[in-house]
């Protein structure tokens, strides 16, 4: 029995409401205006040489080319979660009458296409993922725009600067099938993101289909991911002190929050004052017994406590430090874009390979997203935490209006020149530089 979502919920609960809403949402409205030749022509420079890529290994696994092959599937997908297409009839629908990506018009069933997305093997679209960061980095490389002046200190001073953090998905609306039956509506598992600070894009992401996993069990793979000369930094959600060793050996510098309880012995005090302590102290037991830095400094009344394995105070200062974790939060922005501007919120369906090439494929459109974006930021000569992603999205539907008057040739160009009318520069935004003068710091001792 298929498990797609093509009926309305019979229960409510508050579990659901957001999916709920977006649900609602898309059903109300038509998809979204077909993306312009040129938004097209991105997706596919971009996205179709590394899907081409991929076909050998389609082969290797065995599987009968069909109707629905890998790169028919990964325009249908796409195409879907760009537009924002209510569902999969919605979609069957539109391919029949227009060209979807590199996809012509085609008549296909539904129920053949919800077939495919539950068995067409979902580490086919993780593969064309992985395979387009590195031209998308080298893209970001080339452009030239201001950076936040703690930014740019950081990737003159560091190989690269990688943010991590994870995220719950939202829960799976019960319609049919397997999930039918389902005494709740069970989420549709948890996401880890590693993210290039300065550039956005991701660096590696990994999905379990175990809602209830724990941050902790993401550490294996994302110590594999992270390569000698990086400054990674996150939440207090990954502190581990085997893990923190470990980076210690790989010759990786990290920055993350101090828990309140956490126990230590000072071995050494390299500031004190009434506005920061910086210290070296001892933490952890045992082979995961290590020298760390912990810093406590006050900021508006509230003091923050962080530690670093940058042992050494002039080749990473307190006031860095402090900058750069407050940079954290870049990551949940970019979990804003893909679970609230994406739609990675609603599953088309809720077998689990499904969700999986969702949410590859939604990661896969905010990179070029992402790149998109940064083209704009260059073209304004403005830092990229200006320009809002969101309406660089929205107002690509004023372009295509644009162009079909004969107004406009070139999307970057048209969304850079009245910026202000298409909300394309944040209107609230102030360049926030954090990188704190201690001595004007309230009067009074953390430690």
């Amino acid at each position: 029995m298929s498990d797609i979502n093509t009926e309305k919920p019979t229960r409510k609960t508050s579990s659901v409401r957001h999916t709920r809403a977006i649900q609602r949402d898309r059903t109300k409205r038509a998809p979204t205006a077909l993306p312009h030749e040129q938004v097209a022509a991105r997706l596919t420079e971009i996205v179709h040489p590394a899907t081409l890529a991929q076909v050998a290994y389609f082969h290797d696994l065995g599987l009968r080319e069909r109707v629905l092959t890998l790169p028919v599937m990964v325009a249908l997908v796409l195409s879907m979660i760009w537009q924002q297409v209510s569902g999969v009839s919605e979609l069957v629908r539109l391919v029949s009458d227009n060209m979807l990506l590199w996809v012509p018009p085609m008549k296909i069933k539904q129920q053949a296409l919800a077939e495919r997305l539950r068995t067409l093997p979902s580490d086919l679209f993780l593969r064309v993922l992985l395979a387009i960061l590195p031209s998308l980095h080298a893209r970001w490389g080339a452009r030239q725009r201001p950076l936040l002046p703690e930014v740019a200190w950081a990737q003159a001073h560091y190989s690269q600067v990688a943010i991590v953090d994870g995220s719950t998905l939202d829960a799976l609306l019960r319609k049919v099938g397997l999930l039918r039956d389902a005494l709740v509506n069970p989420l549709a598992g948890r996401m880890t993101a590693l993210l290039d600070l300065c550039s956005r894009l991701p660096l590696q992401i990994w999905y379990d289909d175990d809602p209830q996993g724990h941050d902790q069990r993401f550490w294996p793979q994302v110590l594999a991911a992270l390569k000698p000369g990086t400054l990674v930094i996150f939440d207090l959600g990954y502190t581990n002190f085997t893990a923190f060793a470990q980076m210690t050996l790989a010759q990786v510098t990290f920055i993350t929050r101090a828990k309140s309880n956490l126990a230590y012995s000072v071995k050494q005090v390299l500031l004190r004052s009434a506005a920061a302590h910086d210290a070296l102290v001892w933490i952890g037991q045992g082979d995961s017994r290590q020298v760390v830095r912990l810093i406590e400094v006050l900021y508006q009344g509230k003091c923050y406590r962080y530690l670093t394995n940058e042992l050494d105070a002039t080749r990473l200062p307190t006031a860095y430090i402090v900058a750069l974790y407050w940079q954290r939060w870049r990551i949940e922005d970019a979990y804003a874009v893909v679970k609230r501007l994406l739609g990675l919120a609603y599953f088309y369906c809720g077998a689990q390979n499904a969700v999986a090439m969702q949410l590859w494929a939604t990661w896969i459109l905010y990179a070029v997203l992402v790149d998109l974006t940064d083209a704009v930021a260059q073209a304004l000569n403005k830092p990229f935490a200006a320009i809002s992603m969101e309406m660089v999205y929205r107002s690509l539907y004023y372009f295509t209006l644009a162009q079909h008057r004969g107004a406009a040739t070139d999307v970057v160009a048209f969304l850079a020149a009245d910026p202000t009318l298409y909300g394309i520069v944040k209107r609230r935004y102030k360049p926030k530089t954090i990188l704190l003068d201690l001595s004007h710091l309230a009067d009074a001792t953390c430690l």
